[in-house]
């Protein structure tokens, strides 16, 4: 009784918040799906427009603020979610297939002032994208490139850690996303929207407009590559972006063992089906050097990625070992080609980088 009686409390304070799009409060304009009060956490669920990132955020943050008005010494949760049928999406979803079969219909584009976008992808989680994505978009800065990053990977953005940057991103105009910059590399991610410990809930369509809005909406600048942090699989965000952003080419990461390469395949046929260029594939965590009898050791398998490259046609752009330092420096958000140029790893990354440039993609 006490939490009904609050829940009533919530929905009362939340009549003071209007919606900037309608001018219409928000449990009039049914954004406000649900409350909750679980072990002293009250958590609302807003279903929300994802055409507006700006928006969103400040949304959400006024609804926090209007709750601790309250003062009932309970933690706050706010999980934004989004309908089925925003714009264009209802058609693209149920169409999805068909897109597929047919190959992209649509003009494909570059975010302004991006020479050439690289997809990096992994068919399974766990076995280091991040990691290499982020220490090889330093590395080719290292060389005097101008690199970007984008971290698509909305459940489980890892960019902002690994690079060391907490900021927001700003926007002046309400429209315009200004990206941060630390080691050389300029940096958007959808984990620096919102706080490092809140659930993400959304559904196809807001993840598509989200992927959209940053690709285009962000000031990147002038860059020569901007790599895109895909999450793992073959979902909604991997086909917006192969149908509807023009690709130089997708990298794909994979652990040797005969599990991971099951996934990554997946991965790479997904790519030929639409018609994205593979430029290669980066074995991690290939081997280690024993501290004890210094013999080299290959835990998960050896050589099977260089034959998936080979049966692919594509190539093996370079074998990364397995490593603590590399892992200890990307906890701290210090990557290893900076923490430690001379590193093993480092040095596999910076050949990987000069194979990318040697390519003269478009």
């Amino acid at each position: 009784m006490m939490n009904d009686a609050l829940i009533i409390k919530v929905k009362n304070k939340l009549k003071e918040i209007y919606n900037p799009l309608t001018n219409r409060d928000i449990i009039s304009d049914n954004i406000l799906k649900s409350v909750e009060i679980k072990n002293d956490v009250i958590i609302l669920i807003l279903e929300i427009d994802p055409s507006n990132l700006k928006t969103m955020d400040d949304l959400k943050n006024n609804v926090e603020k209007k709750i601790e008005e309250l003062n009932e010494g309970k933690e706050i949760q706010v999980i934004l979610t989004a309908h089925d049928s925003l714009n264009e999406n209802k058609n693209n979803i149920n169409k999805k297939n068909q897109n597929l079969n047919k190959g992209p219909i649509r003009v494909k584009s570059k975010p302004n002032g991006v020479k050439r976008v690289i997809a990096i992808a992994s068919g399974k989680g766990g076995v280091g994208k991040s990691t290499v994505a982020s220490n090889l978009a330093v590395a080719l800065a290292l060389t005097g490139k101008q690199v970007a990053i984008l971290d698509a990977d909305v459940y489980g953005p890892s960019q902002p850690k690994m690079l060391g940057i907490s900021d927001k991103p700003s926007s002046p105009d309400g429209k315009t996303i200004i990206p941060l910059k630390n080691h050389g590399v300029t940096a958007m991610s959808l984990g620096l929207m919102v706080p490092e410990n809140q659930s993400i809930v959304w559904r196809g369509p807001m993840l598509m407009g989200a992927l959209q809005q940053m690709l285009n909406q962000v000031k990147w600048g002038e860059q020569d590559y901007l790599f895109v942090d895909l999450p793992p699989g073959t979902g909604d965000v991997q086909l917006t972006l192969c149908q509807k952003t023009k690709i130089a080419g997708a990298i794909v990461v994979s652990t040797p063992q005969d599990i991971a390469l099951l996934d990554a395949r997946k991965g790479l046929n997904m790519f030929k089906k639409l018609n994205t260029p593979v430029i290669g594939l980066i074995e991690n965590m290939s081997s280690f050097i024993c501290s004890g009898c210094g013999m080299k050791h290959y835990p998960f398998n050896n050589g099977t990625i260089k034959k998936e490259a080979q049966n692919f046609n594509t190539v093996l752009l370079g074998e990364l070992p397995l490593d603590l330092e590399t892992r200890e420096a990307s906890d701290i958000g210090l990557p290893i080609v900076v923490k430690n140029p001379k590193n093993p790893t480092s040095l596999v990354f910076l050949e990987i980088a000069n194979k990318i440039i040697k390519m003269n993609l478009d």
